[in-house]
Protein backbone atom coordinates (compact mmCIF):
# COMPACT_ATOMS: atom_id res chain seq x y z
CA UNK A 1 0.00 0.00 0.00
CA UNK A 2 1.54 3.83 -0.78
CA UNK A 3 2.94 5.38 1.76
CA UNK A 4 3.72 2.24 4.16
CA UNK A 5 5.77 3.90 6.77
CA UNK A 6 5.23 0.96 9.75
CA UNK A 7 8.15 -0.66 9.20
CA UNK A 8 11.76 -0.31 9.80
CA UNK A 9 14.32 -0.36 13.08
CA UNK A 10 11.80 0.91 15.45
CA UNK A 11 13.92 -0.43 18.11
CA UNK A 12 16.97 1.28 17.43
CA UNK A 13 15.39 5.04 16.77
CA UNK A 14 14.97 7.96 19.14
CA UNK A 15 11.34 8.93 19.91
CA UNK A 16 10.07 11.59 18.00
CA UNK A 17 8.77 13.01 21.82
CA UNK A 18 12.75 13.34 22.30
CA UNK A 19 13.85 14.94 19.41
CA UNK A 20 10.25 17.63 19.35
CA UNK A 21 9.00 17.69 23.12
CA UNK A 22 6.75 20.31 23.12
CA UNK A 23 3.13 18.52 21.68
CA UNK A 24 -0.27 19.52 21.90
CA UNK A 25 -3.35 17.37 21.86
CA UNK A 26 -5.96 17.56 18.93
CA UNK A 27 -8.32 20.47 18.47
CA UNK A 28 -11.52 19.20 19.75
CA UNK A 29 -14.51 21.03 18.13
CA UNK A 30 -17.16 19.61 19.56
CA UNK A 31 -19.76 19.92 16.46
CA UNK A 32 -19.77 19.90 12.54
CA UNK A 33 -21.49 23.04 11.32
CA UNK A 34 -18.08 25.73 12.22
CA UNK A 35 -16.37 23.81 9.36
CA UNK A 36 -16.79 23.44 6.47
CA UNK A 37 -15.22 22.63 2.54
CA UNK A 38 -15.95 26.52 1.91
CA UNK A 39 -16.13 30.41 3.97
CA UNK A 40 -19.03 31.04 1.85
CA UNK A 41 -21.30 28.11 3.28
CA UNK A 42 -19.60 29.09 7.17
CA UNK A 43 -20.69 32.50 6.55
CA UNK A 44 -24.38 32.33 5.79
CA UNK A 45 -24.12 29.21 8.75
CA UNK A 46 -23.30 32.06 11.05
CA UNK A 47 -25.99 34.34 9.61
CA UNK A 48 -28.65 31.58 9.84
CA UNK A 49 -27.16 31.02 13.69
CA UNK A 50 -27.29 34.85 14.79
CA UNK A 51 -30.90 35.96 13.16
CA UNK A 52 -32.52 32.67 14.56
CA UNK A 53 -34.74 33.58 18.01
CA UNK A 54 -32.92 32.03 21.43
CA UNK A 55 -35.05 28.92 21.49
CA UNK A 56 -34.23 27.87 18.33
CA UNK A 57 -30.03 29.60 18.48
CA UNK A 58 -29.47 26.80 21.32
CA UNK A 59 -30.84 23.56 19.19
CA UNK A 60 -29.07 25.61 15.99
CA UNK A 61 -25.68 25.35 18.32
CA UNK A 62 -25.59 21.81 19.32
CA UNK A 63 -24.69 22.49 22.83
CA UNK A 64 -21.98 20.12 24.31
CA UNK A 65 -20.55 20.14 28.07
CA UNK A 66 -18.07 22.23 27.08
CA UNK A 67 -20.08 24.60 24.93
CA UNK A 68 -23.66 26.34 25.56
CA UNK A 69 -25.29 29.22 24.55
CA UNK A 70 -24.03 31.09 27.99
CA UNK A 71 -20.31 30.12 28.32
CA UNK A 72 -17.49 32.49 28.73
CA UNK A 73 -14.61 32.17 26.10
CA UNK A 74 -11.71 34.62 25.36
CA UNK A 75 -10.73 35.37 21.94
CA UNK A 76 -8.34 33.18 20.24
CA UNK A 77 -4.72 34.33 19.63
CA UNK A 78 -4.41 36.47 16.44
CA UNK A 79 -7.98 35.91 15.74
CA UNK A 80 -11.01 38.52 15.97
CA UNK A 81 -14.51 37.25 17.07
CA UNK A 82 -16.66 38.40 20.27
CA UNK A 83 -16.38 37.03 23.48
CA UNK A 84 -20.20 37.85 24.60
CA UNK A 85 -22.13 34.64 25.39
CA UNK A 86 -23.75 33.39 22.34
CA UNK A 87 -27.03 34.20 23.48
CA UNK A 88 -26.30 37.67 22.55
CA UNK A 89 -24.13 37.39 19.70
CA UNK A 90 -24.79 39.38 16.79
CA UNK A 91 -23.22 41.32 13.57
CA UNK A 92 -20.86 39.27 11.12
CA UNK A 93 -19.31 36.12 11.17
CA UNK A 94 -15.61 35.59 12.26
CA UNK A 95 -13.56 35.67 8.65
CA UNK A 96 -13.07 31.93 8.45
CA UNK A 97 -9.41 30.37 8.25
CA UNK A 98 -7.68 27.60 6.59
CA UNK A 99 -7.26 24.14 8.76
CA UNK A 100 -6.01 20.95 7.99
CA UNK A 101 -9.48 18.71 9.12
CA UNK A 102 -8.26 15.39 7.84
CA UNK A 103 -5.36 13.98 5.77
CA UNK A 104 -4.35 16.09 2.92
CA UNK A 105 -8.06 18.00 3.19
CA UNK A 106 -7.42 21.91 3.95
CA UNK A 107 -11.34 23.39 4.71
CA UNK A 108 -12.29 26.26 6.71
CA UNK A 109 -12.77 26.96 10.25
CA UNK A 110 -14.74 29.72 11.76
CA UNK A 111 -11.70 31.04 14.71
CA UNK A 112 -14.26 31.60 17.52
CA UNK A 113 -13.66 29.46 20.33
CA UNK A 114 -16.80 29.98 21.49
CA UNK A 115 -17.91 27.40 19.71
CA UNK A 116 -15.36 25.30 20.07
CA UNK A 117 -15.07 22.50 22.96
CA UNK A 118 -11.36 22.63 22.81
CA UNK A 119 -9.57 24.80 20.53
CA UNK A 120 -5.79 24.49 22.19
CA UNK A 121 -5.10 28.35 21.95
CA UNK A 122 -1.59 27.65 22.67
CA UNK A 123 -1.42 26.34 18.96
CA UNK A 124 -2.82 29.59 17.69
CA UNK A 125 -0.58 31.66 19.48
CA UNK A 126 2.13 30.03 17.38
CA UNK A 127 0.45 30.01 13.60
CA UNK A 128 1.68 32.22 11.37
CA UNK A 129 3.36 32.52 7.96
CA UNK A 130 6.42 30.93 9.52
CA UNK A 131 4.87 27.93 11.71
CA UNK A 132 5.16 24.31 10.18
CA UNK A 133 3.30 21.52 12.04
CA UNK A 134 3.57 17.99 11.98
CA UNK A 135 0.62 15.81 12.40
CA UNK A 136 0.78 12.50 14.35
CA UNK A 137 -1.53 9.68 12.50
CA UNK A 138 -3.72 6.89 14.38
CA UNK A 139 -2.05 3.35 14.36
CA UNK A 140 -3.92 1.00 12.29
CA UNK A 141 -2.34 -2.35 13.14
CA UNK A 142 -1.20 -3.78 9.17
CA UNK A 143 -3.06 -0.79 7.73
CA UNK A 144 0.15 1.45 6.22
CA UNK A 145 0.26 4.89 5.65
CA UNK A 146 2.43 8.09 6.22
CA UNK A 147 3.31 7.93 10.36
CA UNK A 148 3.44 11.58 10.68
CA UNK A 149 1.92 14.87 8.04
CA UNK A 150 2.67 18.05 7.54
CA UNK A 151 0.80 21.28 7.51
CA UNK A 152 1.61 25.07 6.92
CA UNK A 153 -2.03 25.73 8.43
CA UNK A 154 -3.57 25.16 11.89
CA UNK A 155 -4.46 21.29 11.68
CA UNK A 156 -7.37 19.95 13.40
CA UNK A 157 -5.37 16.52 14.22
CA UNK A 158 -8.26 14.26 14.66
CA UNK A 159 -6.96 10.89 13.09
CA UNK A 160 -9.66 9.46 10.53
CA UNK A 161 -8.75 6.07 12.42
CA UNK A 162 -7.19 4.74 15.10
CA UNK A 163 -6.02 6.66 18.30
CA UNK A 164 -5.01 10.01 17.50
CA UNK A 165 -1.24 10.74 18.08
CA UNK A 166 -0.07 15.12 18.70
CA UNK A 167 0.27 17.81 16.81
CA UNK A 168 4.09 19.20 17.03
CA UNK A 169 5.10 22.47 15.93
CA UNK A 170 8.02 23.19 14.58
CA UNK A 171 8.67 26.58 16.13
CA UNK A 172 7.70 27.27 20.20
CA UNK A 173 7.09 31.00 18.98
CA UNK A 174 6.01 33.30 17.00
CA UNK A 175 8.34 34.55 13.90
CA UNK A 176 10.44 31.27 14.15
CA UNK A 177 12.50 32.50 16.97
CA UNK A 178 13.11 29.12 18.77
CA UNK A 179 12.69 26.03 17.45
CA UNK A 180 10.65 22.81 19.04
CA UNK A 181 13.59 20.93 18.84
CA UNK A 182 15.53 19.44 22.05
CA UNK A 183 18.47 22.15 23.61
CA UNK A 184 21.38 20.77 22.22
CA UNK A 185 20.39 18.44 19.43
CA UNK A 186 20.84 21.35 16.22
CA UNK A 187 24.66 21.97 17.47
CA UNK A 188 25.30 17.94 17.88
CA UNK A 189 24.36 17.11 14.32
CA UNK A 190 25.94 19.91 13.08
CA UNK A 191 28.96 18.61 14.43
CA UNK A 192 28.23 15.29 13.34
CA UNK A 193 27.48 15.85 9.64
CA UNK A 194 30.18 18.78 9.73
CA UNK A 195 27.56 21.89 8.36
CA UNK A 196 24.96 23.72 9.97
CA UNK A 197 22.12 21.39 10.74
CA UNK A 198 18.72 24.02 11.31
CA UNK A 199 15.14 23.19 12.32
CA UNK A 200 13.69 22.52 8.94
CA UNK A 201 16.49 20.24 7.78
CA UNK A 202 15.70 17.93 10.88
CA UNK A 203 12.18 17.99 10.26
CA UNK A 204 12.49 17.09 6.62
CA UNK A 205 14.64 14.07 7.93
CA UNK A 206 11.77 13.23 10.04
CA UNK A 207 9.30 13.00 7.06
CA UNK A 208 11.57 10.89 5.29
CA UNK A 209 12.50 8.58 7.99
CA UNK A 210 9.82 8.49 10.91
CA UNK A 211 8.10 5.12 11.35
CA UNK A 212 5.11 4.79 14.15
CA UNK A 213 4.31 1.31 16.07
CA UNK A 214 1.05 1.18 18.43
CA UNK A 215 2.91 3.09 21.07
CA UNK A 216 4.60 6.51 19.42
CA UNK A 217 6.50 7.88 16.67
CA UNK A 218 10.50 7.28 15.95
CA UNK A 219 12.98 8.33 14.51
CA UNK A 220 16.04 7.19 13.31
CA UNK A 221 18.87 9.35 13.02
CA UNK A 222 22.09 8.30 11.16
CA UNK A 223 25.87 8.47 11.70
CA UNK A 224 26.69 9.10 8.29
CA UNK A 225 26.58 12.45 6.75
CA UNK A 226 25.62 11.21 3.24
CA UNK A 227 22.60 8.83 4.74
CA UNK A 228 21.59 12.17 6.02
CA UNK A 229 21.95 14.39 3.03
CA UNK A 230 20.18 11.78 0.52
CA UNK A 231 16.78 11.48 3.47
CA UNK A 232 17.28 15.61 3.75
CA UNK A 233 16.63 15.96 0.40
CA UNK A 234 13.92 13.23 0.07
CA UNK A 235 11.69 14.72 3.48
CA UNK A 236 11.62 18.17 1.60
CA UNK A 237 10.46 17.02 -1.81
CA UNK A 238 7.38 15.06 1.00
CA UNK A 239 7.21 18.56 2.93
CA UNK A 240 6.62 20.18 -0.51
CA UNK A 241 4.30 18.20 -1.63
CA UNK A 242 2.25 17.61 1.84
CA UNK A 243 1.74 21.97 1.54
CA UNK A 244 0.79 21.64 -2.76
CA UNK A 245 3.64 23.19 -3.73
CA UNK A 246 4.15 27.16 -2.61
CA UNK A 247 3.08 30.05 -4.73
CA UNK A 248 2.45 29.48 -8.20
CA UNK A 249 4.89 26.36 -8.56
CA UNK A 250 2.23 23.94 -7.98
CA UNK A 251 2.85 19.66 -8.01
CA UNK A 252 2.21 18.41 -12.05
CA UNK A 253 2.56 15.13 -13.00
CA UNK A 254 4.28 14.67 -16.01
CA UNK A 255 2.35 15.82 -19.55
CA UNK A 256 0.37 12.74 -20.64
CA UNK A 257 -0.02 11.62 -17.07
CA UNK A 258 -2.04 14.67 -15.82
CA UNK A 259 -5.50 13.94 -14.76
CA UNK A 260 -8.18 16.02 -16.83
CA UNK A 261 -12.17 16.09 -16.00
CA UNK A 262 -13.39 13.79 -18.85
CA UNK A 263 -16.61 13.84 -18.88
CA UNK A 264 -18.82 16.91 -16.76
CA UNK A 265 -18.90 16.07 -12.97
CA UNK A 266 -22.80 15.88 -12.28
CA UNK A 267 -24.00 18.97 -9.97
CA UNK A 268 -25.17 17.04 -6.73
CA UNK A 269 -22.73 14.03 -6.99
CA UNK A 270 -23.58 10.95 -4.28
CA UNK A 271 -20.91 8.28 -5.63
CA UNK A 272 -17.33 7.86 -5.95
CA UNK A 273 -16.53 4.49 -7.88
CA UNK A 274 -12.70 3.69 -9.37
CA UNK A 275 -12.16 1.90 -12.86
CA UNK A 276 -8.75 0.03 -12.62
CA UNK A 277 -8.25 -0.55 -15.74
CA UNK A 278 -9.15 2.56 -17.33
CA UNK A 279 -7.52 4.13 -14.39
CA UNK A 280 -10.40 5.96 -14.05
CA UNK A 281 -12.18 7.99 -11.16
CA UNK A 282 -15.78 7.84 -11.87
CA UNK A 283 -18.03 10.76 -9.98
CA UNK A 284 -21.98 9.80 -10.80
CA UNK A 285 -21.89 10.30 -14.57
CA UNK A 286 -18.61 12.26 -14.20
CA UNK A 287 -14.79 11.06 -15.01
CA UNK A 288 -11.58 12.26 -14.46
CA UNK A 289 -8.54 10.31 -15.73
CA UNK A 290 -5.67 9.69 -15.65
CA UNK A 291 -5.67 8.54 -12.05
CA UNK A 292 -2.92 6.23 -10.82
CA UNK A 293 -4.36 3.46 -8.99
CA UNK A 294 -1.20 4.53 -6.29
CA UNK A 295 -3.39 7.45 -6.16
CA UNK A 296 -6.42 5.53 -5.34
CA UNK A 297 -4.95 3.14 -2.84
CA UNK A 298 -3.03 5.74 -1.03
CA UNK A 299 -4.48 5.44 2.42
CA UNK A 300 -3.99 7.44 6.21
CA UNK A 301 -4.23 5.28 9.37
CA UNK A 302 -6.52 2.56 7.13
CA UNK A 303 -8.74 5.17 5.41
CA UNK A 304 -8.51 5.69 1.60
CA UNK A 305 -7.98 9.43 1.26
CA UNK A 306 -9.96 10.01 -1.44
CA UNK A 307 -12.79 8.40 -0.42
CA UNK A 308 -12.65 10.11 3.12
CA UNK A 309 -11.91 13.42 1.14
CA UNK A 310 -15.16 13.07 -0.91
CA UNK A 311 -17.58 11.91 1.67
CA UNK A 312 -17.04 15.08 3.48
CA UNK A 313 -18.50 17.36 0.61
CA UNK A 314 -21.45 14.63 0.01
CA UNK A 315 -22.41 12.86 2.79
CA UNK A 316 -26.18 14.00 3.48
CA UNK A 317 -27.02 16.69 6.32
CA UNK A 318 -29.72 16.37 8.64
CA UNK A 319 -32.13 19.06 7.60
CA UNK A 320 -32.42 21.91 9.56
CA UNK A 321 -28.94 21.51 11.00
CA UNK A 322 -26.61 24.26 10.17
CA UNK A 323 -24.46 21.50 8.30
CA UNK A 324 -27.26 21.48 6.01
CA UNK A 325 -26.19 25.30 4.46
CA UNK A 326 -23.96 24.32 1.72
CA UNK A 327 -23.37 24.47 -1.57
CA UNK A 328 -26.75 23.62 -3.37
CA UNK A 329 -24.30 22.39 -6.79
CA UNK A 330 -20.77 20.86 -6.90
CA UNK A 331 -18.42 23.90 -7.41
CA UNK A 332 -15.87 24.09 -9.72
CA UNK A 333 -13.05 24.95 -7.10
CA UNK A 334 -13.70 21.57 -5.71
CA UNK A 335 -13.02 19.85 -9.20
CA UNK A 336 -9.48 21.83 -8.96
CA UNK A 337 -8.78 20.57 -5.38
CA UNK A 338 -9.73 16.73 -6.25
CA UNK A 339 -7.70 17.59 -9.64
CA UNK A 340 -4.77 18.62 -6.98
CA UNK A 341 -5.21 16.46 -4.48
CA UNK A 342 -4.92 12.95 -6.71
CA UNK A 343 -1.54 15.00 -7.78
CA UNK A 344 -0.03 15.00 -4.42
CA UNK A 345 -1.13 11.25 -3.74
CA UNK A 346 0.63 10.15 -7.01
CA UNK A 347 3.74 11.92 -6.59
CA UNK A 348 4.11 10.92 -2.57
CA UNK A 349 3.49 7.41 -3.68
CA UNK A 350 6.46 7.71 -6.17
CA UNK A 351 8.53 8.58 -3.26
CA UNK A 352 7.82 5.46 -1.23
CA UNK A 353 10.81 3.36 -2.98
CA UNK A 354 12.87 6.00 -2.24
CA UNK A 355 12.17 5.91 1.41
CA UNK A 356 12.07 2.53 1.69
CA UNK A 357 16.02 2.37 0.39
CA UNK A 358 16.98 5.03 2.47
CA UNK A 359 15.42 2.99 6.10
CA UNK A 360 17.39 0.25 4.69
CA UNK A 361 20.50 1.99 4.10
CA UNK A 362 20.56 3.77 7.58
CA UNK A 363 23.61 2.07 8.86
CA UNK A 364 24.43 2.81 12.15
CA UNK A 365 22.80 4.99 13.86
CA UNK A 366 22.86 8.10 16.77
CA UNK A 367 21.41 6.64 20.46
CA UNK A 368 20.28 7.58 23.59
CA UNK A 369 23.60 7.07 24.98
CA UNK A 370 25.22 9.35 22.92
CA UNK A 371 22.76 12.11 22.94
CA UNK A 372 23.38 11.54 26.90
CA UNK A 373 27.05 11.78 26.56
CA UNK A 374 26.31 15.23 24.96
CA UNK A 375 23.40 16.23 26.83
CA UNK A 376 20.89 16.51 24.97
CA UNK A 377 18.91 13.64 26.81
CA UNK A 378 17.28 13.60 29.39
CA UNK A 379 14.87 16.91 27.64
CA UNK A 380 14.52 19.43 30.12
CA UNK A 381 10.77 19.65 32.05
CA UNK A 382 10.19 23.21 30.47
CA UNK A 383 11.18 21.96 26.65
CA UNK A 384 8.32 19.89 26.89
CA UNK A 385 6.15 22.86 28.03
CA UNK A 386 4.79 25.50 25.68
CA UNK A 387 6.45 28.85 25.77
CA UNK A 388 5.01 32.12 27.45
CA UNK A 389 4.08 34.36 25.05
CA UNK A 390 3.48 37.74 26.52
CA UNK A 391 3.62 40.25 23.47
CA UNK A 392 -0.43 39.43 21.67
CA UNK A 393 -2.79 41.25 23.52
CA UNK A 394 -5.87 38.86 23.78
CA UNK A 395 -8.82 39.37 24.59
CA UNK A 396 -10.87 37.64 27.20
CA UNK A 397 -14.46 36.90 28.02
CA UNK A 398 -16.78 39.72 27.87
CA UNK A 399 -14.45 42.02 26.64
CA UNK A 400 -11.46 41.53 29.14
CA UNK A 401 -7.63 41.54 29.17
CA UNK A 402 -6.58 38.00 28.70
CA UNK A 403 -3.29 37.45 30.82
CA UNK A 404 -0.74 34.95 29.75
Amino acid sequence: MPGVTNDGPLTDAMPLADLMPWSVAPLRLGRSWPVAPDAASLKARWDAFVAAPRERREALLQPSRARTLHSAAAQLPRQRAGTEPLARAEGPCPEPVRILHGPFDEQWLIPDQRLIDAARPELWRVADDHQLFLVEQGYVPDAGGPALLASAVLPEGRSPAGRPGRIRPLYRRPGATEPNVAPGLLPHLSALYGHEVGPEPLLAWILAAATRDAKECRVPLPVDPEVWARGVEIGRRVLWLHRRGQGADRPKLPGGRRPYVRAPLPPRPTELLYDREEEALLIGDGRISPVPAAAWDFHVSGVRVLEQWFIRRTAPAEQGTLTAVRPATWPQQWTSELLELITVLALLAELEPLRRELRADLGTLLGPYELRRAGVLPVPAPARRPATVLDQPEEGPGGQFAFL
